[in-house]
């Protein structure tokens, strides 16, 4: 497993996470969340690809006056086409002028796909990685290498899929990136790919680039920084093409406070929450209250055998304080509800009612009736609050 301080969290979400259906960032957006994830803390930002459209075009030219404090801005795009000049490529030249120091290179880890999407032998399509790693390398960017569809690859024809990384690694790669593209493989897979990967390229970095098709990509960014993992892609809150990518939101909790890798300090990890609403804001999408760690139900009791547990010990039924990462812990109102939970949600309002009198029995049979009736208090605090006070 990867030691304390040495995973490094790289965001997509300007790019990966911009082709979620129903997102579109204007250039403004686009500055706005590298803002908010620089404060955060993010190592890397990846920007788009400048060659893709006139928005990331513009975004790049915008970003050279561009103050990050804490991140790195990256650039994303793919290797040279086949049979074709490295320095004259379209898919290269965008990328060498667009004023980022870091550059990620896409290239192909699965056989068939070199074969029957790109259409070119998979001889050439080593020669393309090593080549656009090689080159970029000598225009002087840090180049990582994002190993497409390499876990279906490695179970197809798992030499030719390490053979990629081999390439990438010679030609100088600084950190091989291993991408479940189709989100379809399993913790245990990744464990052995990771591993197998390891073995095969030495002491170059190895990172992770999951999607959520099979709802696993944050069990398998995790269980790929057990297997030696270095450096973990993803996006704020898991946005991302089809069922999304893996969710920052999620990992980066996950390393600092269940496996003990901190890559953020306490106080950043303590926006976390805010980070998030924020760029759901941005993306003008309602924020999901069900979220782990950051969203707004992640916290809250209803039950009242559970808040009468958690009025005597917090931990009882919460696996982290919220306040680690920017939430809070939320009583909530209901026919399941308890005397503690009345008791709770009246102090909230400023009403003090005695833990062994009657009136905090009487609300709670009186909610029970009127909710076995068709109310609901549970987000209607202010229906709540005008029963307390009658």
């Amino acid at each position: 497993m990867a030691k304390a301080n040495q995973v490094k969290l790289y965001d997509t979400t300007l790019r990966d996470g911009a082709q979620s259906e129903g997102i579109s960032f204007s250039v403004i957006d686009k500055l706005n969340i590298a803002r908010k994830l620089d404060e955060l803390g993010i190592h890397y930002i990846e920007g788009g690809y400048p060659g893709s459209n006139p928005k990331d075009i513009e975004f790049f030219e915008k970003t050279k006056s561009l103050k990050l404090k804490h991140s790195l801005l990256a650039a994303f795009g793919s290797t040279r086409r086949p049979h074709s000049k490295t320095e004259t490529d379209v898919n290269i030249l965008p990328l060498v002028s667009c004023g980022a120091k870091v550059v990620t290179i896409v290239g192909k880890s699965s056989e068939r796909q070199v074969t029957q999407v790109l259409e070119t032998t998979p001889e050439e399509n080593l020669n393309m990685i090593a080549d656009s790693v090689r080159y970029l390398k000598a225009q002087g960017f840090t180049v990582f290498f994002d190993a497409e569809h390499f876990f279906d690859g490695f179970k197809a024809n798992r030499t030719y899929a390490l053979s990629t990384l081999s390439s990438a690694a010679e030609a100088g790669a600084e950190c091989l990136i291993l991408c479940d593209t189709n989100g379809g493989t399993l913790p245990d897979e990744v464990t052995e790919a990771v591993k197998a990967a390891r073995k095969a390229t030495g002491a170059v970095p190895l990172g992770i680039h999951a999607h959520n098709d099979a709802e696993l990509a944050v069990a398998n960014s995790l269980a790929a920084v057990r297997a030696g993992a270095t450096h973990v892609q993803g996006t704020i809150n898991g946005y991302g093409e089809r069922c999304g990518n893996a969710n920052l939101c999620s990992i980066i909790p996950s390393l600092q406070l269940k496996m003990g890798i901190s890559s953020l300090t306490d106080e950043r990890l303590s926006r976390l929450a805010e980070v998030s609403r924020a760029i759901s804001e941005i993306a003008n999408l309602a924020p999901n209250p069900y979220q782990p760690y950051v969203g707004a139900s992640a916290f809250s009791h209803k039950g009242g055998l559970h808040v009468a547990a958690i009025s005597k010990w917090e931990e009882s039924y919460q696996h982290i304080n919220p306040e680690l990462v920017g939430n809070r812990k939320r009583i909530v109102v209901s026919e399941l509800s308890g005397r503690r939970n009345i008791i709770f949600k009246a102090k909230e309002m400023g009403v003090e009612l005695p833990a062994q009198g009657k009136e905090a029995q009487q609300l709670l049979e009186q909610v029970k009736l009127l909710e076995s009736r068709g109310f609901q208090y549970d987000n209607a605090e202010a229906s709540f609050e005008l029963l307390v006070r009658r």
